[in-house]
């Protein structure tokens, strides 16, 4: 073989290896992973997580017209509403930054690519890490001389709240308060607070994506939910911190922990994301494994087109429930935005393949980030409900196991 053949062949091996690798080369360039900041004086506030670490955030500086602008938006990831589960979680990073990744990836609605994100690519853009168990809201201690548990997550709020403002915060001229799952509730808890700490003048509003939890009966007839929040709220301390006009309203003012007894109290504009057929909803509140000890629902949690004609039947029950507790809103409320779509999902606004994409999912032809964009900026009403399962072809159905579930 001559010099010159050798030279071709490998400058052939060099081409397919290019080719082989692109895909991977341009998402890692295009990734963006944003370091954690400790909140270094929160501990003289009390501040804490759940095991007593300092609590933390990720911050993106914004840049060019949207130098003034943010996006604050809470971690999710489930709840502990008894001294065991809140043990076990202050040893994860759930319950402490001691767990965490110190670099979190910022995608979809967090992106600072304006062709993935147009509306708030350059914006400054903050992930408030999740570490207390009870979305921001508790304020309580447990100790027993022998265990220490910090229930402090209305304290975390303020404590970074303090720590941004002095950083730009304090001066925004646009704002938008998000959160997903747990984290999607705790923006109907602390929404119309963060409107009050702003400027007058600032453009303030609120997301929240999978967050609009139901207080629905499952299939044996329980409220499991409500059960679940009720242990939360007294466990943590919450009911103080609860929207006040809630708790005057509603007998068991526990229940304002639940978004549609909040929501019509809250003053701030307001945009719910969610799906019709939230798969943490299907599979914690409408059939927890407590009401289907023989695993009947097995199948059709992992795969809806497992599913029979009753267990069909069962889901559009869950359907007609979330679009009945979100009428009011749907029909009343002048400067309030929807995206309710069909997709067996759970938390939709931090990935870029359903935030924003070619093949993300839409409603009326319209993509999330499109929807909230119209919504925020006013340049149209955005309120979108879809049809029912399973008519929904561009549906992303990303059902997790179980133990997955946030």
């Amino acid at each position: 073989m001559n010099v010159k053949m050798m030279m071709n062949i490998e400058i052939m091996l060099s081409l397919l290896l290019s080719l082989a690798f692109a895909p991977w080369c341009i998402y890692s360039q295009e990734q963006l992973l944003v370091g954690m900041t400790l909140v270094r004086n929160a501990i003289a506030y009390g501040a804490v997580c759940l095991d007593g670490s300092l609590p933390a955030y990720h911050l993106h500086r914004g840049f060019g017209a949207g130098a003034n602008n943010w996006i604050l938006q809470f971690e999710g990831g489930g709840w502990c509403n008894d001294i065991p589960s809140c043990l076990e979680r202050a040893n994860t990073r759930r319950g402490s930054t001691r767990y965490m990744n110190k670099f979190e990836v910022f995608s979809g609605i967090l992106s600072d690519n304006d062709s993935l994100n147009p509306d708030f690519y350059n914006w400054n853009r903050v992930k408030l890490r999740y570490c207390d168990g009870a979305s921001f809201s508790g304020d309580s201690k447990f100790d027993n001389g022998t265990s220490l548990l910090y229930f402090r997550g209305q304290k975390i709020w303020e404590a970074i709240i303090r720590d941004l403002l002095p950083k730009g915060l304090a001066s925004a001229r646009k704002a938008l308060l998000s959160g997903c799952s747990a984290g999607g509730l705790a923006t109907f808890l602390h929404c119309d607070n963060f409107t009050k700490i702003l400027p007058s003048n600032a453009s303030v509003k609120c997301l929240s994506d999978a967050g609009f939890f139901l207080d629905e009966q499952d299939i044996s007839l329980n409220y499991t939910m409500r059960s679940f929040y009720h242990d939360l709220v007294a466990l943590q301390g919450i009911e103080e911190n609860l929207n006040p006009n809630c708790t005057m309203s509603i007998n068991n003012q526990k229940l304002c922990f639940f978004p549609q007894y909040a929501l019509k109290y809250i003053t701030t504009p307001y945009f719910i994301l969610n799906s019709a057929y939230d798969v943490f909803q299907f599979h914690h509140s409408l059939v927890p494994p407590s009401a289907d000890l023989h695993g009947r629902w097995n199948r059709c949690k992992l795969n809806p087109a497992a599913c029979n004609a009753s267990q069909i039947n069962v889901l559009q029950g869950l359907r007609q429930d979330m679009l009945t507790a979100l009428y009011s809103f749907y029909k009343n409320s002048s400067r309030g935005g929807m995206f309710i779509n069909s997709c067996f999902a759970h938390c939709q606004s931090e990935s870029q393949d359903t935030w924003f994409a070619v093949d993300s999912p839409r409603i009326h032809n319209k993509t999330i980030a499109e929807a909230v964009g119209d919504w925020y900026f006013s340049r149209r009403v955005t309120k979108e409900i879809d049809c029912p399962y399973p008519c929904d072809t561009t549906c992303h159905n990303l059902i997790p196991s179980p133990q997955g579930l946030r």
